[in-house]
Parts: structure tokens; sequence; C-alpha cells
């Protein structure tokens, strides 16, 4: 049973200083008005329960639902940047999101659903999932949405699904960084990129064939692209071979895959940007302080988080969303990864007097 509740006065001091905030703030949580940031609100929702206080009629009911959460591994940034826009906007929609996050060896995607269902969710909000994987089966979606769950897939547009689609331009955004080596002095550009399975790969991989062709006159991209993995490793390897047949600048499929390409420059004794520019791609929280401050293509984040569960929503409220694929342009942020093209003598003979690690 709970305390009987002190006088009003004690009880706002109280909850404003275990919650951190004002009175002024504690009395808008309570009355269940507008103008109060998620964090402050779960802030004062926290410090009732703390305090013993049973949580108001109004607050009790105000979840209008499960919603799920389905995203890849935490280790890139940007799915945490993406998890939390999104269940920030889901808490503010009234809905508590059920965060499910993958990883190798793990709970794989389908047996979150299973798990989900089992909660009664009343949507589900998939990034980066098994969608957007070409060569994975898209039946689990069509049995979702045959079942009248409401879905939305966030990176990678998957043909034929009932569902609405918020995607990065791919396009777009391989042009962007592609234009800025060009225009920095760069005939010899390399793309390290995820397999071609994944459709932001693929459809980066087929724009970066085209940009070739068109700045710098080359018909056959073979030996400017090497497939390998989204991560660290996966771009050091990367790069290493881009770096052994001379390219001077290298654009990433991820922020990850060009710290990779960073560190493969230096075991080759090359400087960033002097020797090698690199540009990745999503703009992770913290990539401005890398060394040096990564040039990157970034992900519009908050606009898509927010399309995505305006769309949820409105599936929920049972007024369909659109289902042409919502594509949002990404921005170019220029640091000091990328600089003026070196010499491609003068490359040369660094890299060939440069001691190789092992």
């Amino acid at each position: 049973m709970s305390p009987t509740l002190p006088p009003v006065r004690t009880r706002l001091t109280d909850l404003a200083e275990q919650a951190g905030v004002s009175t002024a703030t504690v009395s808008r949580v309570l009355n269940g008005k507008h103008g109060v940031s998620t964090q402050a609100r779960q802030a004062v929702l926290a410090a009732l329960d703390v305090l013993g206080y049973e949580r108001p009629e109004k607050l009790r009911t105000r979840s209008a639902g499960l919603v799920g959460l389905v995203v890849p591994e935490l280790s890139n940034p940007v799915f945490p940047a993406f998890a939390q826009v999104i269940e920030s906007m889901l808490t503010e929609r009234g809905y508590t999101p059920l965060l499910c996050t993958q990883s190798p060896g793990g709970t794989t995607e389908d047996q979150y659903v299973d798990m989900l269902l089992e909660h009664g969710v009343a949507g589900i909000v998939f990034v980066s999932g098994l969608h957007a994987d070409s060569s994975a089966s898209k039946d689990r979606y069509h049995r979702l949405r045959s079942s009248g769950m409401p879905v939305v897939l966030v990176n990678g547009f998957a043909e034929g699904v009932d569902a609405p689609s918020v995607s990065t331009d791919d396009v777009a955004a391989l042009d962007l960084a592609f234009r800025h080596l060009v225009s920095l002095g760069h005939r010899s550009i390399g793309l390290a990129i995820g397999p071609d399975r994944f459709v932001p790969a693929a459809r980066k991989r087929a724009e970066f064939t085209v940009n070739l062709e068109r700045h710098l006159g080359i018909s056959d991209p073979t030996g400017h692209v090497v497939s390998t993995l989204f991560t660290v490793e996966g771009g050091q390897a990367a790069a290493l071979e881009l770096i052994d047949s001379g390219h001077t600048a290298i654009i990433c499929g991820s922020d990850l895959m060009a710290l990779g390409a960073i560190r493969a420059a230096r075991s080759r004794g090359l400087s960033v940007p002097e020797d090698l520019s690199v540009v990745g791609f999503d703009d992770s929280p913290l990539i401005a302080f890398t060394d040096p401050p990564l040039t990157t293509v970034r992900q519009p984040v908050l606009a898509m988080g927010h399309a995505a569960v305006s769309a949820l929503v409105a599936e929920i409220s049972g007024t369909p969303a659109s289902r042409i694929e919502l594509k949002f342009h990404p921005e170019l942020i220029v640091r000091a990864s990328t600089g003026a093209a070196p010499h491609v003598a003068d490359l040369a003979a660094h890299a060939a007097a440069a001691p190789v690690a092992p």
C-alpha cells in the first residue's frame, strides 16, 4: 500500500528534488500537460515510484500501447541514434517502446518478432533488418501484414511488402561524396562498401559506377570497388587493397569503415588527408572528434525517425500511410579527413618507401 501523501507543496518539492527538475515541471507532469521533455517526464515518473507515491490515474493509463523497435547490433553508433530518436517520439505519442537489439549468435529478428507478438504490440518498426537483405525471404513481413500488424521499414526498401518505407537517399549520398572528392582534384577514387545483398550497399555501388564514368570517364568499376563488412576491420581490409592499387581517396559505406580506412593508411605510413582522403557515411555521434575529424555524409536520423513514427501511428489508427518509399536527402559534412589530391608519383614513392605493417 502506498504511503499517505503529504501536503502538496512538500510532495512537489520532494519529487522535484528527487527528479532533479523544478516544482513547476513536476506539476505539469502530474497534471498531464504538454511542454515537458521526455527525459524530464520520465524522471518525474521515476521519482514517484522511488518515493512510493501512486501515479495519478491519468498517468497510469497514458500508454496507448506497446510498440516493438527492432534494430541490429549496437556497436555501430548510428543504430543507437535511430533507437533513441524513435523511442523518444513513440513516448511522446503515448506509446511504450520495446527495444530489441540483435547480436551475432544472439536472438534473431524472427525470435524477437514472436516475443513482440506475445506481448501484444500495436506495431513494429524495423531498422536495417532482414527487409534490407535482398537474399532474405520477405515472407515474415507478408505474414505480419496479413495478420493486420502495422509495420514500418527503415533503410532498406523491400519490394512487394505492404508497409511504409523510410530511407536515406543512397544515390544522393554517393553523389555528394564523389563530387566533393572530384572537386579536390582526386582522379583515383575507390569505394569500400558492404555486401551487395544489402539494399543500401547495392544502391551506393550502382551510383558509384555511374559517377566513375560521368566524372572520370571510367566505364569499368573493377578494381575500384571492394565489398567487405560494415566494420572497422572490414574498412581497413578494403582500404589496404585500394591504397595498394593507387587510389588517393576512398568513399566508405559507414563511419566505422572509414575509421578502418584511416587505420589502414597509417599502417602504410600515409597521412590523412595529405596522402589519402577518406569519406564516411552516417555522421555517427562523436565522429566529429576522431583523429582527424571525419568528413562524412550525414543521415537525417531525426527527420527519418519522425517520419517512421508518424507512419506507424497512422497505420495503427487505421489511416494507411503511403507505400511510396520516402527518401530523405543526406548532408555532406566536410571536416579534416579530406583534402587536395596528392601528386600520384609522390604518393607512390611515399608508399614504396614506407615500411609495410605485418
